[in-house]
């Protein structure tokens, strides 16, 4: 079977099921099945796909048709400028959270040697993508998750600094590791009986530890604010995200722990989706 054909029935299939990205979908996957580009997908429309590497694509879109996100499928997702490791332990990366280090960069702009402190680390993507592009940062990502530590390990090791950043196991209320210039949060928030209202892309295969804010999204939240009240510097910044409707409720519980709000940023859909503050007193 040639590519164009092969790519064809796939984005049928997937087209079937509902997934909106079913074309895209079909070419991404069938670069992963036969370890080439798109750009070679595209070129090449009639180079005929050997049995073995026909089968193997057939299952990666089986795979997609039952939900499968295709960052799972493919075990990597690109994130700021680079590629991360994934799995189902950790939540895939946004591009809306991409907004944490480009303000971390704005707001860094003139600044050295700062300590940074990433709160439910998950992969590393936020933490590893400030240090790749600050030389002289070094930092701290803590999770509740041994396999989520595991991962930003080896993205770690994938990006080449080691040296400048640990992972360590810890849940945020027994974390007293340290005084932070910056500490940056991409917390669960989600309310607990909102999870069954998400897309069946995220609620059956993405971590609930990584989305389940608690009865009123703000449990995790809260406890972000709180410790990082005590772990920050004096002037220190702290970046947090949170749902497009938590505005209001986080700015007061940031400011009853001594937080000045500095800027609400919105997302790629107009929401308001992350707090920068300075720490005050």
């Amino acid at each position: 079977m040639i590519i164009e054909r092969a790519i064809s029935e796939a984005h049928k299939i997937l087209k079937n099921r509902g997934i909106k990205s079913a074309k895209l979908d079909s070419e991404i996957l069938l670069s992963q099945a036969i370890r080439k580009d798109r750009t070679f997908i595209i070129l090449n429309s009639d180079y005929v796909l050997k049995k073995y590497y026909l089968n193997f694509y057939k299952d990666l879109i089986n795979k997609r048709s039952n939900g499968m996100p295709v960052s799972y499928i493919t075990g990597i997702k690109s994130f700021w400028n680079y590629e991360f490791i994934i799995d189902n332990n950790v939540l895939i990366p946004r591009p809306d959270t991409e907004m944490i280090v480009q303000e971390v960069l704005n707001y860094t702009k003139n600044k050295k040697k700062l300590r940074v402190l990433d709160i439910g680390t998950g992969s590393g993507c936020i933490i590893l993508s400030i240090l790749k592009e600050k030389k002289d940062f070094h930092g701290i990502g803590i999770d509740l998750s041994k396999k989520c530590i595991d991962l930003a390990k080896i993205n770690r090791n994938k990006l080449n600094i080691k040296n400048r950043v640990k992972f360590l196991k810890s849940d945020i209320d027994n974390f007293n590791y340290g005084k932070y210039d910056l500490i940056i949060s991409n917390p669960p928030y989600i309310k607990h009986f909102d999870l069954k209202y998400l897309d069946k892309d995220v609620v059956n295969f993405e971590p609930l530890l990584a989305l389940d804010g608690g009865i009123d999204g703000l449990s995790e939240i809260r406890k972000v604010i709180k410790k990082s009240s005590e772990l920050i510097k004096r002037n220190g910044k702290l970046i947090i995200e949170f749902g497009f409707n938590q505005k209001n409720e986080v700015k007061k519980i940031l400011q009853k722990k001594g937080f000045y709000i500095n800027e609400v940023l919105r997302d790629f859909a107009k929401n308001d989706r992350c707090i920068v503050c300075t720490k005050l007193y």
